[in-house]
């Protein structure tokens, strides 16, 4: 009961993490191409990720582990990264909302394919009201649409699914930080050499709200948050703990009431309500 607890607790600081990549990757992408956005918070991520698993004196994975890491790498480092950059050079950060309400469905149909979870079929009810109540006041509450845009999101969140629920199972014999540490350090030759193949011609131009873009995305989104996350699947269960990303949209629009003083509509605290109970009834049938 405590393991469980701390995967849920774990999993829980993780979304919050989460909650302003695509605020953060939408500034971002103001300053830089996604191609050099994506591979240069990588690249600070993979160096950072790296010089912890030498202080720490981390053992190296497994030869049967790489295949393993390469589809994290696929899926988190490189796959959602890139495709929401150039997603959100289409559609709204808002718009955007009604694809990560989906997230939590790819996470689990691939933590039973790859992870061997068997949820009972009341979590998949609970689990579907959820996604569809985050889609729907997504799209109430979106303001911009375009079909390239839609395409790049829904291909980023299969990809994301998928290095999900690989990275949660991997994380079960390697531990959480160490999995995204080691999949970062993977990519880093390819990541380098995209970053310095993509170099903005002039730095002059690039504003402070896209460097600070860059920081969150790289250290936050790209490292420390996955620490929390693969640690909170491991421990919890990749169905279960997964179901805490129908918050992810939530907790995002409300940093932006705090933070930029946006209004906050009645209508997301009634939709954040019913996705609680969702995640709830979520963890219990996981």
């Amino acid at each position: 009961m405590q393991r469980n607890a701390q995967g849920w607790g774990s999993g829980l600081l993780g979304v919050i993490i989460f909650s302003a990549s695509l605020p953060a990757t939408r500034v971002a992408v103001g300053g830089f191409t996604p191609f050099f956005l994506t591979s240069a918070r990588a690249v600070i991520a993979a160096l950072l990720g790296a010089g912890l698993l030498l202080v720490l004196r981390q053992r190296r994975p497994a030869r049967s582990d790489l295949l393993s890491l390469a589809i994290v790498s696929l899926g988190v480092v490189i796959g959602f990264p890139l495709l929401t950059a150039m997603a959100l050079r289409h559609i709204t950060a808002a718009h955007s909302i009604v694809f990560i309400g989906l997230l939590p469905l790819a996470t689990v149909i691939f933590g039973v394919m790859r992870g061997g979870e068997r949820p009972k079929p009341a979590f998949w009810l609970f689990s579907g009201i959820g996604s569809l109540t985050v889609a729907g006041f997504a799209l109430a509450n979106g303001d911009g649409a375009s079909l390239t845009g839609d395409l790049l999101m829904a291909v980023a969140i299969l990809l994301c699914g998928l290095g999900y629920a690989e990275g949660a199972a991997l994380s079960r014999r390697l531990g959480g930080w160490q999995v995204i540490s080691w999949a970062l350090v993977l990519s880093l030759p390819v990541m380098a050499v995209v970053a310095l193949a993509t170099l903005p011609d002039v730095w002059s131009g690039i504003g402070l709200p896209a460097w600070l873009g860059l920081a969150y995305v790289s250290v936050f989104s790209m490292l420390v948050g996955f620490m929390f996350w693969y640690r909170g699947l491991a421990l919890g269960g990749i169905a279960g703990v997964g179901q805490l990303q129908l918050l992810q949209p939530f907790f995002g629009l409300a940093l932006a009431g705090l933070l930029l003083h946006e209004p906050v509509a009645p209508t997301m605290l009634a939709a954040c309500s019913l996705v609680v109970l969702c995640v709830a009834g979520a963890k219990r049938y996981a």
